[in-house]
């Protein structure tokens, strides 16, 4: 079992996601499962919740490698039932959440799948757009290169009438005018 360490709220890391959320907690009271406000994070492997933003110690936290997150609206029976969602991974423990509002409770969602996703890819996805600029770039720095070999390739030519001192010979050193010649 993988062990994660207790951070306090602000040393989570990059918070991908972060804000109050009812959990139900695992423990079912004579009426019923109890929903409990936590302050959750969302950082890029891990998920802690906490009693409140200023807490030190998560009361709980789980990497959320294999899990997935789907809208649960089964979860309540009241007004708030298209607030929820849970975080599922066959043979672990299941995560119930509601959001504050529905749309808060699909962005948590939403988020945690890109993350996921991530996760599981060994490439970061990006926007069709960043990949189109990065191509351009690309084609211009080629573009640039081909273009000053073409333009300035005269001075590394040899004519035949030059000699090439470096192929007369075994030295390559060139002699002076007014130098004597160096002895081998």
């Amino acid at each position: 079992l993988e062990e994660i360490p207790p951070m306090p709220v602000h040393d989570t890391g990059n918070i991908l996601k972060q804000g109050y959320l009812e959990k139900r907690s695992r423990e079912h009271s004579f009426f019923g499962s109890e929903w409990q406000k936590r302050w959750c994070v969302l950082n890029k492997r891990t998920f802690f919740y906490y009693a409140n933003e200023k807490s030190k110690q998560p009361k709980g936290t789980f990497s959320i490698e294999h899990y997935s997150a789907r809208l649960a609206s089964h979860l309540r029976k009241d007004s708030r039932k298209k607030c929820c969602f849970e975080l599922v991974c066959p043979g672990k423990r299941t995560y119930e959440f509601t959001a504050p509002s529905p749309a808060e409770a699909e962005d948590w969602v939403e988020q945690i799948q890109f993350l996921l996703k991530d996760l599981s890819s060994l490439t970061i996805p990006c926007d069709e757009e960043e990949e189109e600029m990065e191509e351009k770039e690309e084609e211009e720095l080629y573009n640039d290169v081909d273009s000053s070999n073409s333009l300035n390739t005269s001075h590394n030519t040899l004519t035949p009438e030059q000699p090439n001192p470096e192929r007369e010979g075994d030295d390559i050193y060139e002699v002076l005018p007014g130098e004597p010649p160096k002895s081998q």
